[in-house]
């Protein structure tokens, strides 16, 4: 049985509310709250006291799009389950969803059980799954629904990576109608896959290898394309649907045409795209490739757009989409060829804190922070109230949040398993203290107490549809 723990003196902080208020936790669950000084939280006695006074008490962040020891371009993602959730805690990440891979011609349910044994018994914080469909075909559509009931609720198809993950518009079809029938939900990554490869064959014939020519062949028209395409096929299967990783302003306003429209679709962006641009892709000596990612980074000033899509709620997720390559022997093999440079940047360790840096910044609020963090991501993906939010019953997933402290982003600090930062040298102001995953410390006073095999597996439900 665990500790039962007090958080006195804090700032709560949900989507919906914040409030100053003590948390009692037992068992693992937020058991009540009371307005802090009240007789009701003065009666409280726990084993376990933490002040929490000048501090926010918020919930623990869920990161939606994850990709831990993934197979890319010859080599593989460096983060480990174990690394990778760590840093994940460092950051007040509490749960993860990460992608298991269908390999061509093998069945959904094999590519699951490979990333069950991956995880399984080696995460420091609790995970999910949603399931990369590489082939669709009549056994896997069949298959779909048996991963639902299992608790893999969402499925991610590929407009791009042709020979590797992509699927056609017929196949992207009838992926989208099961959905529709089995209340799952399609993840797309939206770029038009043969038409960049045929950009990319004609840049490294002009001798254009460098880093920067990645975002320029792939062109923010042709993530719109795609954009506007997806919505149209979900919107002819009946199904609703989930834009991953949005990073042109063209592509925003794709969303926010269909969701005047009326149609169930949400996107999601990424650090990377709300602080990063073109300018770090053309950085000279090869340093660019640090940055490489799909979809690319584009100009700054595409961010304009992803912060107004973030507060309109056109845009409703921040995930990381973390898929970290050393630059030393891994972004290097695309040396004198960018096409060959592994696709994916290190993130999760920094996600909330740079949204709190967003707050600070005037960007958002407090409560929208939260919500584009941890609620609506656990609403999106089937784990509210369980994750995502301070209330009680709800999963004791709680993050002390220091809002006056000041740290500055570097490889030779952060937690990550990657031997470079993509926010080397960025000060931020804000950081996490202490992290509570289930009611257990996993980083008490600035320290990892945690321990792999703590974290479990969870089973999600369907995708809860959002205004």
């Amino acid at each position: 049985m665990s500790t039962r723990t007090l958080i006195r003196g804090g700032l709560v902080v949900t989507a919906a509310e914040e409030t100053h208020a003590d948390v009692l936790i037992e068992d693992g669950r937020i058991a009540a709250l009371a307005a802090s000084g009240t007789a009701a939280a003065g009666a409280w006695t726990a084993e376990r006291v933490v002040d929490a006074t000048d501090k926010y008490v918020i919930p623990g962040g869920v990161d939606a799009h994850t990709h831990m020891e993934f197979p890319f371009g010859g080599t593989f993602s460096s983060d480990t389950f174990e690394t990778g959730t760590r840093a994940a805690a460092w950051g007040g990440t509490t749960t993860i969803v990460d992608f298991a891979v269908q390999s061509k011609g093998k069945a959904l349910r094999a590519g699951l059980d490979a990333w069950h044994a991956k995880a399984d018994g080696n995460c420091a914080i609790d995970y999910a799954f949603h399931m990369i469909v590489s082939d669709v075909n009549e056994a896997t559509l069949k298959q779909m629904d048996g991963l639902i009931e299992e608790g893999v609720s969402s499925f991610k198809l590929f407009m791009a990576y042709p020979g590797v993950f992509y699927s056609d518009d017929g196949q992207i079809l009838r992926a989208m109608q099961r959905a529709g029938e089995n209340g799952g939900l399609i993840m797309m990554h939206a770029e038009n896959g043969i038409a960049i490869d045929v950009l990319v064959e004609q840049a490294l014939a002009r001798g254009q290898t460098d880093p920067r020519y990645h975002g320029e062949v792939r062109k923010a028209l042709l993530e719109a394309e795609a954009t506007h395409r997806a919505i149209r096929l979900a919107q002819v299967a009946g199904a609703p649907l989930y834009v991953v990783h949005v990073s042109a302003r063209e592509a925003v306003a794709e969303l926010m045409r269909a969701r005047d429209e009326g149609l169930p679709v949400f996107g999601e962006t990424c650090p990377q795209y709300l602080f990063l641009s073109t300018d770090n892709l053309a950085e000279p000596d090869f340093e660019g490739a640090k940055y490489v990612c799909s979809t690319p980074l584009r100009p700054q000033e595409h961010q304009a757009a992803l912060w107004r899509g973030l507060r309109t709620n056109d845009l409703q997720v921040v995930s990381t989409d973390h898929c970290p390559f050393c630059f030393s022997g891994q972004k290097e093999l695309g040396r004198g060829d960018f096409s060959k440079i592994p696709n994916g940047m290190p993130g999760v360790e920094h996600r909330m804190d740079l949204l709190h840096q967003a707050v600070v910044d005037g960007h958002i609020s407090r409560r929208r922070w939260i919500e584009i963090a941890c609620a609506t991501p656990a609403r999106m993906f089937g784990l509210y109230p369980k994750k995502g939010t301070i209330a009680p019953g709800a999963d004791a997933d709680v993050v002390i949040y220091d809002p006056h402290a000041e740290q500055t982003l570097s490889a030779a600090t952060h937690h990550m398993n990657v031997d470079y930062s993509a926010y080397e040298g960025k000060r931020l102001t804000g950081r996490v203290e202490t992290v509570l995953s289930r009611g257990e410390p996993v980083i008490t006073a600035r320290e990892f107490t945690g321990r792999a095999g703590h974290g479990a597996y969870t089973a999600r439900g369907t995708c809860q549809y959002l205004d």
